[in-house]
């Protein structure tokens, strides 16, 4: 007898929903039935989405915060909920990136990714746990999930993005430590650390001598694809992960082995 994920009667935030994996995110959460709150600071785009959602069947509210400012992202948090209900599951999606020696990396370098990347992931993540504290002190804890998006360069250093690997080795640890200290309040934090996955964002550079040449050290030679995170994103946000809190999941195709 077969067995699927279902997260109908649920609600889940994507936060950088409005391309890339943000966005496969947010299709495959509602394809499962899940409500989904698309998060972004480029509403088009999230409109887009949502119509496209909605078209499917679906059910999608809009919401465009700035990561960066703690009181936008406290008012977007709320207005989620006043929009769509009380949030089971978030996908701490926004991230940020520079290419650039470390030597070379400015004040406002530093501030833009691990504002967005860190500070941001922190607050967006400390907000939506606060209500699910909240609803979360009676007897019976309802089970709440929290999907941190790092990155394999957490896990494994890059000549170029050292400043990129910096802040996604804050995510994995800023996973571990909501873990530990939410695990306890019916809060499951897990991370999932993808490795290169061809998206719009970086679909050209595939096809350039350098992207050929990192193919190339790939173990199987290939870039992954948005889909290929479908299956590892569906468990950690249903309800039969359970007893899986605080783990950093890599899913890379082996690269960083």
């Amino acid at each position: 007898m077969g067995r699927s994920i279902n997260l109908e009667g649920k609600v889940a935030l994507i936060t950088g929903a409005s391309s890339g994996l943000g966005k496969r995110f947010a299709q495959v959460l509602s394809q499962a039935g899940a409500k989904v709150v698309l998060a972004s600071r480029r509403t088009e785009r999230l409109k887009e989405l949502r119509a496209e959602i909605e078209a499917s069947g679906g059910a999608a509210h809009v919401v465009s915060p700035d990561v960066t400012d703690y009181q936008s992202v406290k008012s977007a948090v709320a207005h989620a909920e006043t929009e769509a209900g009380t949030i089971d599951i978030l996908v701490n999606n926004s991230g940020v990136s520079t290419t650039q020696k470390l030597t070379e990396v400015t004040p406002a370098d530093f501030e833009y990714v691990f504002g967005t990347n860190v500070r941001g992931a922190f607050f967006v993540a400390q907000e939506v746990a606060k209500r699910m504290m909240m609803r979360n002190q009676s007897a019976s804890k309802p089970p709440h999930r929290i999907i941190n998006i790092a990155s394999v360069a957490g896990l494994r250093v890059f000549p170029q993005i050292g400043l990129y690997a910096m802040s996604k080795a804050s995510v994995v640890q800023m996973t571990k430590a909501m873990a530990l200290e939410w695990g306890r309040h019916g809060i499951n934090v897990n991370a999932i650390c993808p490795g290169y996955i061809d998206t719009e964002l970086n679909h050209h550079h595939w096809k350039t001598e350098q992207g050929q040449k990192l193919v190339s050290m790939l173990p199987r030679r290939r870039v992954g694809k948005p889909g290929d995170l479908d299956g590892l994103l569906l468990l950690l946000a249903a309800d039969e992960s359970q007893f899986m809190n605080g783990a950093v999941i890599s899913a890379d195709d082996g690269f960083s082995l």
